[in-house]
């Protein structure tokens, strides 16, 4: 346990100074303009508690760490995760050489998941949006766009499939004749 008086001195002197960048880096990814501030302030107390315990090496990395968190917790909360705000998160911690490769390996196969999201037809796309970004369940997503259940399902199977065809360096198209329907034409 730190005492307080070494905790204060450490937080003037290490994190008070960070408090622009942190700002900056908050501001980047809320959504809220508004919440900026009450970020930063939880990001400090966050820090505090967790600097009772010892000090971290780098008190950046830590700082905009538990930024990050705090971010993500938020948007689990919102339960809306926009890709892009995901995707360009930008850590601005210090990482060592192989966690900023699988850091850009991740953001890079997002992007390309957006792209390819983009590739699909509109109702597919909306579908796969609805149950796998907003988390709708099938009846929700059903009603939203006002088509039955099994409607939902099949673009979302359909949607799902282009998508990982698209990823494994496909083009994303929509396959919607199955073998069954392909024996039905080849037998008449």
């Amino acid at each position: 346990m730190t005492d307080d008086r070494t905790l204060r001195q450490w937080f003037v002197e290490e994190v008070l100074p960070l408090e622009r960048d942190l700002e900056r880096f908050i501001a980047r990814h809320c959504r809220v303009r508004d919440d900026v501030e009450d970020l930063r302030q939880e990001t400090y107390e966050h820090a505090l508690i967790g600097a009772q315990r010892g000090f971290p090496q780098s008190t950046r990395a830590f700082l905009f760490s538990v930024a990050r968190n705090l971010l993500i917790d938020r948007a689990r909360r919102d339960r809306i995760v926009s890709f892009d705000r995901v995707a360009d998160l930008d850590y601005a911690v210090e990482m060592d050489i192989s966690a900023t490769e699988r850091a850009y390996t991740a953001r890079a196969e997002l992007r390309r998941a957006l792209v390819g999201l983009e590739q699909l037809p509109p109702r597919c796309r909306e579908v796969v949006r609805l149950r796998r970004i907003e988390g709708l369940n099938i009846q929700q997503t059903a009603e939203r766009l006002g088509v039955g259940r099994h409607t939902v399902e099949r673009q979302l199977t359909l949607g799902l499939r282009a998508l990982a065809n698209f990823m494994l360096g496909g083009e994303a198209r929509i396959h919607r004749g199955s073998s069954t329907s392909l024996r039905r034409k080849g037998s008449k």
